[in-house]
């Protein structure tokens, strides 16, 4: 795949050693790695390798450069979308898939930018518990299902914008686990009943945060921390409807497999929404979700600092988990849950998918004496590639194959 004209790491490299001067003693370590992170992602700067087809009427040569592999860098997320994605494959059942969002109101999106481990902790476990318990109630489906929930914190724009990805199998296991209960085609659960109970399992997490300290304050909130007016800050919200919105069914599994690909693991901008950069702005693509129809397509330019400051706001707390699986998908009985569905459903669990792209070159072993290989074909003729020279971050020559030539390529 060519390289995009422009990329977020060209703007970090170009303005962010201004940015972090201006901002000295605002900025969290973690947003400092990142930023290191995607500046020095596929450089000199980590280390890389030549690779040569060994068909010797090609020979063509690749020089490339390691990656970061940070979960916040545009370059990086295509592999790791990938590697999750050959996982989740065999576990999707052949029934329809609905997705259904769950947003905080803005009212508690602002207190979340500065408790993020915290609320981001609620929004999860209050839209899971939602969803399970309205699809067990015998009133609505009935059933056991399961979800996959994907955290996403920004708008189109990069703003502040908490919200919950779910997909979810249309139907799930009876309570006694001998029955496969399946939904209408066309209308999974009640957004309207989602929606009280979501509203309502925020609120009483957050009083219950409140209550324990685990919550900070700064700003035009700094008054929150006192219990009584934190309460009547939340007062109002109880009378608001809460956004929990579901789509129309996928047509079936590959459908949902294109669209996991595109949300699990995307970032607060990708670098081919990016227009242009220079010392005055950063001009990129975005939809404004008020417009209706093509005009909803627009283009905006920030200054280079708040193209920045807004990239980062989106920084995980460190060891966040944003993908989480729930009910029939939950890690620790997820196998035997699926192996039941199936059964029940009378199909037979599809062959492994075998990984095509491995991430790094440490599985690219070799016996003793023999040359390493290259994980992909040679993209001219398809033959193998063979890893002539790797060198280590300080550009030390870390590895010759013993059965390649010496070949000098000038990479300036």
């Amino acid at each position: 795949m060519p390289r995009p004209l422009l990329e977020v790491a060209d703007i970090f490299r170009r303005h962010g050693a201004a940015w972090r001067e201006a901002n000295r003693g605002h900025v969290s370590l973690e947003q400092l790695k990142v930023m290191s992170a995607i500046e020095r992602c596929r450089t000199a700067a980590l280390g890389g390798y030549v690779a040569r087809c060994e068909n010797e009427n090609c020979a063509h040569s690749i020089v490339a450069y390691c990656s970061c592999r940070n979960r916040h860098c545009p370059k990086c997320q295509g592999a790791a979308a990938r590697e999750w994605l050959e996982n989740r494959q065999a576990e999707l059942l052949p029934v329809p898939y609905f997705h259904v969002v769950f947003t905080l109101p803005a009212a508690i999106a602002d207190i979340a930018y500065y408790n993020k481990a915290v609320i981001y902790a609620i929004l999860f476990k209050a839209s899971s518990e939602a969803m399970l318990t309205i699809a067990a109630d015998p009133k609505h489906l009935g059933a056991k299902i399961g979800v996959i929930s994907v955290l996403h914190t920004w708008g189109s724009a990069m703003t502040h914008h908490p919200h919950v990805h779910m997909i979810v199998p249309g139907g799930g296991l009876s309570p006694d686990g001998i029955r496969w209960i399946a939904s209408r085609s066309n209308f999974f659960l009640s957004v309207r009943v989602l929606s009280r109970l979501f509203r309502r399992l925020v609120l009483t997490k957050l009083l219950a945060a409140h209550k324990e300290k685990q919550l900070e304050f700064f700003g035009s909130h700094t008054a929150l921390t006192d219990e009584k007016a934190f309460a009547a800050f939340l007062a109002p919200l109880r009378r608001q409807d809460w956004a929990v919105y579901s789509k129309r069914p996928f047509s079936g599994p590959e459908q949902v497999l294109s669209y996991l690909s595109r949300y699990t693991h995307r970032v607060a901008i990708a670098n081919s929404r990016l227009i242009a950069a220079d010392g005055k702005g950063v001009t990129f693509k975005y939809k404004d979700y008020r417009v209706e129809g093509p005009g909803r397509h627009k283009t905006m330019t920030l200054n280079p600092h708040e193209f920045i400051r807004r990239f980062l706001m989106h920084v995980l707390p460190r060891g966040f988990h944003r993908i989480r699986h729930y009910g029939l998908f939950a890690n620790g009985n997820r196998a035997e849950n699926l192996a039941k569905a199936r059964a029940l459903l009378g199909v037979t669990p599809p062959e492994p998918a075998e990984s095509t792209s491995p991430a790094d070159l440490e599985n690219t072993e070799s016996t003793e004496g023999a040359p390493r290989v290259h994980p992909c074909p040679c993209p001219l003729c398809g033959g193998r590639m063979i890893i002539t020279r790797e060198f280590e971050r300080d550009g030390k020559l870390a590895y010759r194959s013993p059965a390649a030539p010496i070949i000098r390529i000038d990479t300036s």
